[in-house]
């Protein structure tokens, strides 16, 4: 562009010599501010994330930002509360929503002195955490430092381009030159002015700006979009291979489940009254901080205080004991009904569910099923894979008859349970054996292995692991499912992008380079075929982060 210019002043050619660098200058306008509307998109993302602690100074709760809390400071986890950094349990016991990192959906209770990371959920009473570890080696920090290398991981179009660019620029300005000179060997009228005039008007048909600058634009503007919808993407080569994914193959907890627990039924006899029961059992458990306590407690609503209980008991590992007006209740699992000796004809092992069995007054009540709830937009995940003609697998290490039931409900395809990490890894290599495109979509400790394994990792941000994290090619930062076919549709909307602005640069240039051979050609044509489409390119690029998914 540069040669061009100093070309045109030289021969007078002024207002052709301004036009050339004004419409450049012009896209490199549109391309800065298409780069930082895509940066300002990923910067607010990693914004809403929990970056503050509460921790005790002379046993005075102050919140502070995550990032100056030191090693060795004590921070005070209220009930519902993530966790900001790893640490060391003080309290005497706590509950923690640890599905993230462990892949199971049952809470793991804590004891003093037991490690906690980064990411658990405190799921009752106030806990005090001592922190181990410094905020900078935290996933969101990792997430950061993923989201900056971004650009450095290339599509093969892009890869193509840049490499086409290096060896095709240098040989349109060596025949430039020739077509500047080489005709005074062939021409007796040949006029200097007219030739170098003509070698500009190629030199700006054939530059490779509409391509340099709008494919690489276009990736950008697809990693824009996917971060503007909480969906961080490493890097432009995964886009490509997210357009081609022909199988998604996803983990239960905590991807396609909330991994926490809720009452899913209530199985009582008829002879009891089921509200009046239900009542003394929420009085019950009010006793206990048991994360089973507290969904009964969702289920049931308010706790009548007029129920007085006495003598009330919790048996590790069996359940609550209680006396109410005389009658002896028993709330727990069936290992409690036999400690008691309370008859019962059911089969338990039929149910997939975690069950809640009840006694009262040396009766047997019935039981309530408590299980992990399938996520709002599980289903409209599942229906929106299936138009876009892309096969479903749900692979997990709970029960078979639970991942069974719940690919049931979803009408996932293929469904398998009781698996351990490697058993993960050989259900994906025997996918790929058959040269089909694999994304898997998990969020444990135990998913890492099989998210470096696909051709496109993808894991749940909000709760996933940092191993699962680093290892994946996709963030999806809140956990949402629905933003699996979401990241697929970004990938595909961006290679067609791309694609209309090679095919547009490339026949736009070949019309005008015909017209140019023809001599029908002048500057301001040769303009409007490198500047012009570069313009239009841009601006096709930048339409991928207006676009609503």
């Amino acid at each position: 562009m540069g040669i061009a210019t100093i070309g045109a002043f030289a021969i007078g050619e002024y207002p052709e010599g301004v036009a050339v660098m004004l419409f450049y200058s012009v896209g490199e306008v549109f391309q800065a501010m298409a780069v930082t509307k895509a940066k300002t998109n990923i910067k607010s993302l990693l914004d809403q994330r929990p970056d503050e602690v509460t921790v005790l100074e002379n046993g005075n709760p102050k919140v502070i930002k995550a990032e100056k809390a030191n090693i060795g400071d004590i921070i005070q986890l209220k009930s519902g509360e993530k966790l900001g950094l790893d640490g060391e349990l003080l309290s005497e016991k706590a509950s923690f929503n640890t599905s993230a990192l462990t892949g199971e959906s049952k809470p793991d209770t804590k004891s003093k002195g037991e490690m906690v990371l980064a990411g658990m959920i405190n799921l009752n009473t106030v806990s005090q955490v001592r922190v181990t570890t410094a905020y900078k080696d935290s996933k969101l920090s990792k997430i950061l430092e993923m989201v900056q290398n971004a650009t450095s991981q290339k599509a093969p179009t892009e890869l193509f381009i840049r490499k086409f660019a290096k060896v095709y620029t240098p040989i349109v300005v060596f025949l430039a030159i020739g077509i500047t000179f080489l005709p005074y060997f062939f021409f007796e009228d040949y006029r200097f002015t007219k030739w170098l005039y003509k070698a500009l008007i190629f030199l700006v048909i054939s530059c490779p700006c509409a391509l340099v600058v709008s494919i690489p634009l276009g990736y950008f503007g697809g990693i824009g979009a996917g971060s503007r919808n909480g969906i961080l993407i490493k890097g432009s080569n995964f886009l490509d291979i997210l357009a081609n994914v022909q199988n998604v193959v996803m983990d239960k907890t905590g991807t396609m489940t909330k991994g926490v627990f809720k009452v899913q039924e209530v199985n009582f006899g008829n002879e009891f009254n089921k509200e009046e029961i239900l009542k003394f059992i929420n009085v019950l458990e009010s006793k206990s901080s048991h994360p089973v306590a507290t969904a009964i407690h969702e289920f049931v609503g308010e706790i009548n205080h007029s129920i007085q209980l006495e003598n009330v008991e919790e048996i590790a590992g069996h359940g609550l004991k209680a006396m109410i007006a005389g009658k002896e209740l028993l709330v727990g699992n069936f290992k409690l009904m036999d400690k008691f000796s309370i008859s019962y004809d059911l089969k338990t092992e039929n149910i997939v569910y975690t069950l809640i069995a009840v006694a009262y007054d040396k009766k047997f009540v019935g039981y309530l099923t408590i299980a992990d709830s399938i996520k709002e937009d599980a289903q409209l995940t599942i229906n929106k894979l299936k138009a876009l003609n892309i096969k479903t697998t749900m692979l997990s290490g709970d029960k078979s008859s639970v991942v069974q039931f719940v690919a049931n409900e979803l009408g996932i395809e293929t469904a398998f349970g009781d698996l351990l990490p490697e058993d993960k890894v050989n259900k994906v290599k025997e996918l790929k054996a058959k040269n089909q495109t694999v994304a898997f979509v998990g969020d444990g400790v135990n998913d890492a292995p099989v998210v470096a394994l696909s051709d496109v990792g993808i894991a749940m941000g909000g709760l996933g692991s940092d191993a699962t994290i680093e290892t994946a090619d996709v963030v999806i930062q809140d956990d949402k499912p629905s933003k699996i076919p979401m990241a697929i549709n970004i990938g595909k909307q961006t290679k067609k992008i791309v694609w209309q602005n090679i095919i547009l640069a490339f026949a736009v240039k070949a019309i005008v380079l015909i017209l140019g051979a023809g001599g029908l050609a002048t500057m301001w044509e040769a303009v409007f075929a490198d500047v012009g489409v570069a313009l239009l390119a841009i601006l096709n690029a930048v339409r991928i982060q207006r676009m609503k998914f």
